[in-house]
Parts: C-alpha cells; structure tokens; sequence
C-alpha cells in the first residue's frame, strides 16, 4: 500500500507581513500533480492545516480547493488536527465529506477514528490522533495520570484497540523525544511537551507532524515529513520533500522523498553594501527569491531597505553584523548617551529597527509622548 505523508501546511502563513498565499498554492499544485504520479491508495496529512486557528477566507478556500482535487482524483485523504488548527472548525462537515473519501480527525472525547483500508497482505487501519494536551486528555480520563505530554498520549493510545495482525498507521501531532526543532517552531520552556518515541510502538508506520524539517526519529517508520515551504530563514538551507510511504506485508515498510520546488525559495544573503547591489552576486537564482540581507558595512546605509528592494522586491529582513551591532547595538560609551536627548536616542533605536528614520510625523508623535511622559513624572 502507498501512502502520501503530508503536514503542516500553514495555509494562510504570512511571514514578515508577506502573505504567502500565492507560494501555497503553487507548491500544493505541484504536490497534486506528483500525486497524480504516484497514483497513492492515500494521503496522510498530521495536522497544522492552517497556521491560525481561525484561518482567513482565503486559507479555507485553498483547502477546499486541494480536497476537492484529491477528491475528484478518487483518492482517500486522512486529515488530523495540529496545535494551529481549531479541532471543531477542521471537524465541520467531517460526516459529509467521509462520503467523498475524505477523512478528519473529530473532536478528542478519548476515541480515536480508525479508517480500514486492504490491499494484497490484508487490511491497513489508519488511525487519527488529533494533538493532544494534557488537559484534554485529563477531562476525558479523569481517573488516570495524564499531568504531562508523555502521560496524556501514553493514555490515549493505550486506549486504542490495535488487532496485533493488521498493519498500523498512526497520524499524529506531537514532538517525540529525540527530533531536532527549529527557530520557525513554537519551543515550550522546559520541553514539556515531549512524548517518548516508545508510546508508538504499536504502529508500523507513525506520521508526525509539528516540526518543520524531514527527519526521522529513532527507527525509519517513526517519521516527521517537514513543511511543504520553507516559513523560516532558519530553514534556509533545506531540502522539501514529499514524503511516499510503501507498507509491504508485516514489518515491511519503505520510504522515499521527492523534491519539491517552491515559486520563490528563501535565501540569505551576506556581504558590503556594495557587494549585495553587484550584478555578479544575485545572478544564478530568481530576483523573486525572499531574502535575508546581512550588510557588514560599519556605518549603516541611510533608506538602505527601500534602495535594496529595488534588486530585491521581496527583501523580508535586513540586518548588519559590525562593530556596533556585535557590541550591543548602540555607537558611543555611555559618555555618549548622556550627552543625547530622549527623542535623539528614541531616532536612533527606532532606526536600527526599522531600517530607515522616523518620518516628521512620527517625530512630532514621540516629542509629545516624552513630554507628556515627563510632565507626569514632575506632576
């Protein structure tokens, strides 16, 4: 049996206040289109359909037009809900779409939906897990531990009826012990949040969302597939994937990855001032690209943000590595401070933030606040 491991889509993302609509909808073309390909018995998708749990129009609109397209294709979809996603909203007009072949994870009320499918060696049961805490889980059990992650899942899935002969897929929403996070993830203190890989010994394939790079974590069959895009500079220098799963008899699993090439990639970019805006260091990949610049010139480039995004129209963020930067940020010892005015170091911070000088609006706007600020302090 093949199956499609998808997740954490994010629909509706938008990153540096660029809306990535457009991106997201090019890439789940392309992922339509390797599909049709492979001609997959099913497509597993492990939560965090959107990135907000009340998605714009917009976000929903594209869902339903991937769905629908899976749909048309005559291919079963399993959805499970992810920390992003509100599971009630996912959850409406789950009975009617079951009648399209598309499956979703309801609300948690300690029962798991399990799907059947067969093929050659018998059935394959898949199983939808939505993300779990452990409050959730608590009001459901209320006589079992489930104070952390690992108490809460363990309970839940002990709570799954597993017939040890079928072949076991779990779709699941959680961070097990062992896989690496990036900075494009929400990182609770104290990783209270982790689930040991053990909880899923049960199952011979376990499709994980939550993290945003493909890994594996510990055996080949425990696996994240990673985001579609890349939602994070950190993520920079990845390779997405679509990740293809082949269940054999008992035991027999096998996993392959295909490339996937967004419209426009994230890239960072390092140098002078003069080095960035040379012909010769943008050539070899689409203008088009979102880009993080790091400028090392010692003296910062005044309007350098808007100069630059004439090369580079979907400059995101732009920053700069020298002596003052690496020093804590502000030019001058403390002789200096004292030496300047509030509004004059207000200037100065509000510049290095934002890479270009207040307007005389917001100057006049700041004047006033810090007399107003004073004034009360006399008062």
């Amino acid at each position: 049996m093949k199956l499609i491991h998808l997740s954490d889509l994010h629909l509706g993302k938008r990153l540096n206040e660029f809306s990535l609509l457009e991106d997201q909808r090019y890439i789940l073309t392309q992922i339509l289109s390797l599909i049709a390909g492979e001609q997959p018995d099913g497509v597993l998708l492990a939560g965090d359909i959107y990135d907000k749990s009340v998605p714009p129009a917009e976000a929903v609109q594209l869902f339903d037009f991937f769905l629908t397209r899976l749909a048309d294709q005559g291919i079963p979809v399993f959805v499970g809900n992810g920390n992003h996603d509100s599971a009630e909203r996912l959850a409406f007009g789950a009975r009617l779409m079951s009648g399209r072949g598309v499956y979703v994870a309801p609300v948690y009320d300690g029962r798991v939906r399990r799907v059947c499918l067969e093929d050659a060696y018998g059935e394959v049961q898949i199983h939808l897990l939505p993300f779990l805490k452990p409050a959730l889980v608590r009001h459901v059990f209320p006589g079992e531990e489930t104070g952390s992650y690992q108490e809460a899942v363990a309970a839940a899935v002990s709570h799954m009826e597993l017939d040890r002969a079928a072949r076991h897929v779990l779709v699941a929403h959680q961070f097990v012990t062992g896989a690496s996070r990036c900075e494009s993830e929400e990182a609770p203190v104290g990783d209270l949040d982790n689930v040991d890989a053990a909880v899923f010994e049960g199952f011979d394939y376990v499709a994980l969302g939550h993290l945003h790079s493909p890994q594996r974590v510990g055996r080949e069959s425990l696996r994240y597939c990673g985001t579609p895009l890349k939602y994070s500079f950190a993520e920079a220098g990845q390779e997405k994937t679509l990740t293809v799963v082949e269940l054999g008899e008992k035991g027999s699993v096998l996993v392959r990855e295909l490339p996937l090439r967004p419209l426009r990639d994230l890239r960072k970019l390092r140098g002078t001032y003069l080095e960035v805006t040379a012909r010769s260091f943008y050539e070899g990949f689409n203008r088009e690209d979102y880009v993080h610049i790091t400028l090392t010139d010692e003296e910062d480039i005044p309007d350098g943000l808007a100069k630059l995004r004439v090369i580079y129209p979907n400059l995101m963020q732009l920053a700069y590595d020298n002596r003052r930067t690496r020093g804590g940020g502000v030019a001058g010892g403390s002789a200096d401070l004292k030496q300047k005015s509030e509004l004059a170091l207000f200037e100065e911070f509000y510049e290095r933030q934002n890479n270009q000088a207040m307007s005389g609006e917001q100057r006049e706007f700041a004047r006033r606040l810090i007399e107003e600020i004073r004034e009360g302090e006399l008062g």
